[in-house]
């Protein structure tokens, strides 16, 4: 959290299988509601968090999510991600046959794909479904709801726009999804510039040393470790 609100220089991948795999099968932060694993066997009662939404409320300049098995759609994510200057968090469904196997069928099954995936894109509506039962989201009394697109009407269509440096829009679009995954958002959330923690503090030495008039020496290192504040043991 603390890197993403820094907007530290640095690529977060975050490959989210809804279990801890690593640690043999415990439930994890992600994990769905009543989910039974070793370390929850009668069924997990926390309630799971959302990790863009997470990242979305700590202002990451960039985040983005995709699927494990969706190499072109991966790989553009990627590349934005490598391609970002600050924290870029990329969230990342993806299997584990071992300890939590088919835990995004629902999503992966082609059958099911096209009427739960949301898809993102710059300057586009924000639709899911098929080209002949397509689905636009509007705003409809104070909520975001999914219509057919005939049925749009003069409702307020909701336009992707990952550049707005509000991330208040972006939030609504993460919450979108739940842990039944019946429409799950996928794309670049957010994508906005903002200063480098790097580059701040990088900026702040350049600047101490022009008011010092010359870059410290080995001799300045050696008088600040040898100085008045030091003491001998023994």
């Amino acid at each position: 959290i603390h890197a993403l609100r820094r907007n530290v220089n640095m690529t977060i991948l975050l490959f989210n299988n809804r279990i801890y795999g690593l640690t043999k099968g415990q439930y994890s932060p992600t994990s769905e509601q009543g989910k039974i694993t070793k370390s929850t066997p009668a069924g997990s009662v926390d309630t799971p968090f959302n990790p863009v939404s997470l990242a979305l409320g700590a202002e990451a300049t960039f985040v983005a999510r995709s699927l494990d098995n969706d190499r072109a759609h991966l790989t553009e994510i990627l590349k934005a991600a490598a391609a970002h200057r600050g924290t870029a968090l990329v969230e990342i469904y993806q299997n584990c046959p071992i300890f939590n196997d088919g835990a995004f069928d629902a999503i992966k099954d082609r059958d099911q794909q096209q009427a739960r995936l949301v898809h993102l894109a710059q300057g586009q509506p924000v639709t899911v479904g098929a080209e002949d039962d397509r689905k636009v989201l509007v705003r409809e009394g104070g909520k975001l709801v999914f219509v057919p697109e005939a049925e749009a009407g003069d409702r307020e269509v909701i336009v992707h726009d990952p550049t707005d440096p509000d991330p208040s829009r972006q939030f609504e679009l993460s919450r979108i999804d739940d842990s039944s995954m019946t429409h799950v958002p996928m794309g670049i959330f957010r994508q906005v510039e903002r200063p480098t923690y790097d580059d701040l503090v990088r900026g702040q030495i350049e600047a101490a040393v022009t008011t010092a008039g010359a870059p410290a020496t080995d001799a300045d290192l050696a008088a600040l470790l040898a100085g008045r504040d030091t003491w001998t043991v023994g």
